[in-house]
């Protein structure tokens, strides 16, 4: 069995996909409006305070959606999630997820964006498991604070290794975009760069990694 272990966002994915889930959310619901004031501060201690890109998602999500009721933010989910599969994914990449699907190998989404929509799109792209950024409920009512570390860099490379010791995989094979994902794509036995920017396919070319530019 093959493990293949997939990066969402910018990979198979045009873009991010955490902002504009929490921005259509508030379009959608303006009594949330006021909370936007939290913004600015966040984004200065996020400058401030060493760029830690996890406690900067958790004081957006902590400071926007706080409260929201499980329903309430569910049935955005699912409309999120189908707007983002219609609209927001590179063919190219659906068509990669669907191939390797065929060879019976083990899908995992494995994203630094929250447990709030990606489990939902692991689900719908038929992938076998997500390993994601977990985010805390106060029984129905969204707590917001992260349960786990924020599943970027050298994390994405801490839970590839887990996936390893917990699958006993032949091989891996893993896909990402970003300067970020070098670190997980390293230890892959097939480690791929989606990326149409010379400068990262540069340095893919140097550490030994496929390079791959997808529309």
């Amino acid at each position: 069995m093959r493990l293949v272990i997939f990066d969402l966002d910018g990979t198979i994915t045009w873009r991010d996909t955490f902002v504009p889930f929490v921005a259509g959310f508030l379009k959608r619901h303006p009594r949330y409006w006021l909370r936007l004031w939290c913004v600015p501060g966040a984004l200065l201690r996020y400058l401030l305070a060493g760029r830690d890109r996890g406690r900067l998602k958790e004081a957006l999500i902590v400071g926007l959606l706080r409260g929201v009721d499980r329903l309430e933010l569910g049935a955005w989910t699912d409309r999120f999630v189908d707007r983002l599969l219609a609209r927001g994914c590179r063919p190219q990449a659906l068509e990669q997820i669907r191939l390797h699907r065929e060879e019976q190998d083990h899908l995992v989404l494995l994203s630094a964006s929250p447990d709030l929509y990606v489990p939902r799109i692991a689900e719908r792209l038929r992938f076998n498991e997500s390993v994601c950024t977990g985010v805390r409920w106060d029984g129905d009512l969204l707590d917001g604070r992260l349960t786990t570390e924020n599943r970027r860099g050298e994390e994405k490379a801490r839970c590839l290794e887990a996936e390893r010791r917990r699958h006993g995989a032949a091989a891996i094979i893993a896909y990402g975009n970003s300067a970020s994902d070098f670190a997980h794509l390293m230890l892959a036995d097939e480690g791929w760069l989606i990326s149409g920017r010379a400068g990262l396919i540069r340095r893919a070319k140097e550490m030994g990694l496929r390079y791959a530019t997808w529309t």
